[in-house]
């Protein structure tokens, strides 16, 4: 069957996460039109396509563990010069989000993995661009803000062009939501 990457994340609401997508593209990203807005919990990784079933059954099991919990973005921050990333800040909810990931990669499920990084809850607005641009994304989303209330995170899979799709959604408390339902276009993802 082979292998597929895949990633687990919490979609940037509208109108949110479009906003923060446009402005990501007008900074000059061109990576902006294949990853929808997100918070990160279990970054690209790669896995055998056989192994999905159990990936959900997984994530099905943290998600039912989990309650809605608020989420509020405010202001930039940036890992250069470490990785060329400028992001807008999670200030609420970035202890749950740390939760979360550290479940998600439990050993005692299928997606155990180092990080390359500590991981660190944010939303990418700029990825491996020039450093004008880099700054001028840092400084125009200073003043950023927004708030919600997540519900539930999503599985996504990167196709061949790049693009990721959502898979499923899964909702917090054990609310089954049917992969029917998922959106394919856009879709929570993975990056750094």
């Amino acid at each position: 069957m082979g292998t597929v990457t895949i990633g687990v994340s919490i979609a940037v609401p509208e109108p949110h996460g479009s906003l923060l997508q446009e402005r990501r593209v007008g900074f000059g990203d061109a990576a902006a039109h294949g990853i929808p807005t997100h918070v990160t919990l279990l970054p690209p990784t790669e896995v055998e396509a056989s192994a999905l079933p159990a990936v959900e059954v997984h994530l099905g099991a943290v998600a039912a563990a989990g309650r809605p919990f608020p989420m509020r973005l405010s202001g930039t921050g940036t890992f250069r010069p470490m990785s060329p990333v400028v992001y807008v800040r999670v200030v609420q909810g970035a202890e749950t989000c740390a939760r979360l990931q550290q479940r998600i990669r439990a050993a005692s499920g299928p997606l155990t993995r180092e990080l390359q990084f500590p991981y660190h809850p944010h939303v990418t607005v700029a990825h491996g661009i020039d450093e004008a641009a880099m700054d001028r994304a840092f400084d125009e989303l200073a003043h950023y803000e927004a708030d919600w209330s997540c519900t539930g995170f999503a599985l996504a899979e990167q196709g061949p062009d790049g693009v990721w799709r959502k898979l499923r959604d899964f909702a917090f408390g054990g609310a089954v939501v049917p992969p029917q339902a998922a959106h394919v276009d856009r879709g929570s993802l993975p990056t750094r």
